[in-house]
This record gives structure tokens, sequence and C-alpha cells, in this order.
């Protein structure tokens, strides 16, 4: 009969050899005492919600290089950048990443975000990276402003009834329309319904959670929802993928996907040669299916509806609110927007190129907001390749886990005088040589070839919608309660309730 007390002695044995092992593996690397044991601290601290002010903390307590885990550094110096993200250097992504993926024809699939494999990544991006570029956006300028048109409408109505209008919720439903109008030419109903359509914006936030936490210790991920047996137990898993089947009902409204899994146009939509990205990716199927699959269709149109809203509402809530708690920034805005529309430089509507030639000063509290609160709050972990590395004058073993969070990057004291300050003015008055070392750190859209693929869409966004808002309407936060901010890898904020004014304008 087995001894039951040797048993749990010899279990006992092994879990400790295995915490000192831990520890010893990179032990000239400083951090909290815990996480160099287990990477039960990493987990808790994600579990907080507010992990990137805690790693801010770690690395002006500790110095650029910080162990958050086990076999996990965390790195602050912005030199590091190009190191760990730049082409061909070796560094892959973690199992981390793949937790991001959508599930289709009862499988993960990877998209352009999750996927680990370069040639695949490679493979994926080339024939679809067009359509994200500044140009190709632009083409479709006037389908955004219809929905600047609608946004502003519906902010007009609240504005009449005076009542507390919830700004950053309405800024998602903006984007999540710009994304639709971009992706599938159509507006997605946020915007004209006012309220969370299909409940995807509680669907992502859902999605967010799980991959965060669950990413820390991604070996749990095959036994939860990774779980290859649960699309075969429970096939209405699908349904429960809301980003997935809110994507294929925007499909089918212009395509069906057949059983053979190739998709049926109807006769206008071949004729249209439009300039959405449904459109220019359906063209590409067309002439050739081996380059452009259904499968690769679906993926990187879900993985509009994922990621583009959340990110560029983010991104904008940010702008608005750093400009209302600073009234001297607000007033400069102001009155560059005004010196502008009073020389009949602007049209109704505000174009992209409007601003970027009238409107300097917001165009650096845009970077100014977006480096003090990046869209991702978490750290972008990569491996360190086989033959090691050396960063910050510490050789790093191969096999490492080692990641910069744009939240600690952007604040470096060196590269950001006065890191925690608003301060617009430092991207224009800053001297060429510190300019070009403040641009290297801005890891807002990441770097290298895994950089965010749809930047543009944001930028534009955020170059139209701000300044027209802040031309039509005075704007303050409501009984002046400051908005909440959650972490789950996204940033996110919440109750950012204002109240709006109507201006006048000479």
């Amino acid at each position: 009969m087995v001894d039951t007390a040797h048993i749990v002695g010899l279990i006992a044995v092994l879990v400790v050899i295995r915490l000192i092992t831990n520890k010893l593996r990179l032990s000239g690397i400083p951090g909290p005492v815990l996480a160099g044991y287990t990477g039960l601290w990493k987990l808790y601290n994600v579990l907080a919600g507010d992990r990137q002010y805690t790693e801010i903390n770690l690395h002006r307590k500790y110095g650029p290089l910080v162990r958050i885990g086990p076999r996990h550094i965390s790195v602050s110096d912005p030199k590091a950048i190009s190191v760990i993200y730049g082409v061909n250097k070796g560094f892959t992504k973690t199992a981390f990443y793949p937790i991001q993926s959508i599930s289709w024809d009862k499988k993960p699939q990877m998209n352009l975000f999750s996927a680990r494999d370069e040639h695949f990544h490679r493979e994926q991006k080339r024939p679809i990276a067009s359509a994200y570029s500044l140009s190709s956006i632009l083409e479709m300028e006037s389908a955004i402003d219809s929905c600047t048109e609608l946004f502003l409408s519906q902010i007009r109505k609240m504005v009449d009834e005076k009542v507390p209008i919830d700004i950053g919720m309405w800024l998602q439903y903006y984007a999540f329309d710009v994304v639709g109008e971009l992706s599938f030419a159509q507006k997605l109903g946020f915007l004209e319904k006012g309220q969370d359509v299909d409940n995807m914006i509680e669907a992502i936030r859902g999605m967010l959670t799980y991959a965060s936490t669950c990413g820390q210790i991604p070996e749990a991920h095959q036994i939860l929802l990774g779980n290859p047996l649960f699309p075969i137990l429970l096939p209405q898993m699908e349904s429960w993928n809301q980003v997935v089947v809110f994507t294929l009902k925007a499909i089918n409204q212009r395509a069906s996907i057949q059983r053979d899994g190739d998709l049926e146009q109807d006769g206008m939509d071949k004729a249209s040669g439009g300039k959405d990205m449904m459109s220019r990716w359906l063209a590409i199927h067309n002439a050739d299916p081996a380059r452009l699959s259904t499968r690769d269709l679906i993926v990187h149109l879900s993985t509009n509806v994922f990621a583009g809203s959340d990110t560029t509402a983010i991104a904008l809530r940010s702008i608005l609110y750093y400009l209302i708690r600073h009234p001297d920034e607000m007033a400069k805005v102001r009155n560059e927007i005004d010196t502008a529309d009073r020389a009949g430089k602007f049209s109704d509507l505000i174009s992209y190129q409007e601003s970027i030639t009238h409107l300097p000063y917001f165009g650096a509290v845009m970077k100014e907001a977006m480096r003090l609160h990046p869209s991702v709050g978490g750290n972008l972990e990569r491996y360190v390749p086989p033959q090691g590395v050396t960063i910050c004058g510490n050789y790093i073993p191969g096999g490492t886990k080692v990641g910069i969070n744009p939240w600690v990057v952007q604040r470096d004291p060196v590269v950001f005088p006065q890191p925690d300050s608003f301060i617009p003015a430092r991207w224009l008055d800053s001297s060429s040589e510190q300019l070009k070392e403040m641009e290297k750190a801005f890891f807002n859209f990441g770097a290298g070839s895994r950089a965010c693929l749809g930047r543009f869409v944001s930028l534009v966004e955020m170059r139209k919608i701000v300044p027209q808002v802040l031309r039509e309407f005075n704007i303050g936060l409501h009984q002046n309660k400051p908005w909440k901010t959650r972490n789950v890898w996204f940033v996110q904020q919440e109750e950012f309730i204002c109240d709006l004014t109507p201006r006048v304008r000479s």
C-alpha cells in the first residue's frame, strides 16, 4: 500500500526544488521577491486591473530591467525597442498571443495579432496591407464623414435635452460605425440605435478579460476555452463567439458563405468596385482564392471589429479628457480651431488634410494624450532567441520572455522630462535630436513588422472628430467627476460623463 505521507512529502520537495530553480534562473535581475519564484505574482498584478501603474513604479524603483516572472523580464529602455521588435531580430511571440484568436469552423483561427509564425504572418499580411494605407482610408473619407454627421446629430439632440452625456460610450459607437463603413461599406447600427448592438462592446470586454488573465498562465487555455473538445461537445460554441457571429452577419448582407466554404456574391456587389475592405478583399478572393481564402476574409474582418473600435475609442477619450482636465491647453486648441475657422480654412466637416494643415497644436495634443494613455497597457512579450541577447548591459539567456509596456516606455524620464505631465508643446518645441528620440520611444502602435496595421484608421478619426466636437460644443466633466479606468490588456475608460453646450461660432 502506498504511503500517502511519502507522496505528499515528495510533492512538497519537488515544489520547493522548482521554486528555488525559478528563483536562481534570473537572479541578477531585480524585481518583486515573489515574482522570482512564481508566475502567480504576475497573475495577481493583472487581476488588480491597474498593472500599468505597478510596472511604471517598479521600473522607477529597480531600473530599466525588472523581473516580473520566473522567466519574464519587463524592459523600460527605449533603445531596446529596436532590439526586441526590430525586423529579423529573432524574437518570437509567446503563447500569450494565440489565446486572442477567433473560433471558426470549429477550430481556432490565427489572425495578424495572434499568429506566432513569422512566415504565416507575412503571407497573411501581404494581400491586405494596402487596404490599411493612409491613401486607401482617405478614399473613404466621405463614409467617415457620414458617421460624423450622425454622431453630431445624436449629440445635438441630447444637448437640446440638457442631459449629461456618456461621451466615452458615444465615441465608441462612433468608432464602431466607422469600422463598419471602412470594412463593410455600412454602419453597424451603434450610432443610430445609441446602444451596444448585439452586446458587442461587452463581448469584447469579456474576451479581453479572459485573454489577459489566462495569458499569464497560457497552459490553462488548453483546458478552458482552447480545449479542442469544447466545440465538439458543445457545437453551439461558435454562436458564443459574438465577434465572429457579428462579422458573418455583416458579410452575409453582401455575400453568402457556401457549404464548401466559398463565397457567392450577388451580381450587384460583384460590379460595385467598392473601396471598403470587404470589396477590395473579395476582388482578390475572386481572382485567386488561394491568395485570400474565405477563412482569411472572415478572420481579417473579425479582427477589424474586435480591435478597431476599442483602441480608437480609448485614444479619442484620452484626447478629450486631457484637454478638459487642462483648461489652458483646451484654450490653445480652441483658439487654433477658431482661427482657422474664421479664416474659412475648414469645410462644414473638417477634413483630414485641413486638420493636419491648420491644426499643428492639436496634433501635438493627440500625441501627448496617446503618450500618457496608450491603448495597450500590457507587456508586449517576446521570447529571446536561442543564442541569448544583451539588453541594458545584462546578458539574458535564450527562451526568456522579455517585453515592453507602452505605458512604461512612454514615461521614460530621460526621453520625456516631467513624464507624468501633460505637455503637448514638447512635440513642437523640442530640438530635432530630442524629437527623434521621442518618436523612437513612442510605442503606442507597437514597432517593427508587427506594428498596428490599423493605425491610420485611428489617426484619421482622431484628426477629424475631436476638432469637430470642439468646434461645435463646450464640454466639461459632469459634476467634475473623473473617469474610471481598468486594464484588461486595453486600458479602457468608463464613466466619462460630460455636460455639453453649443458654442456660438463667429
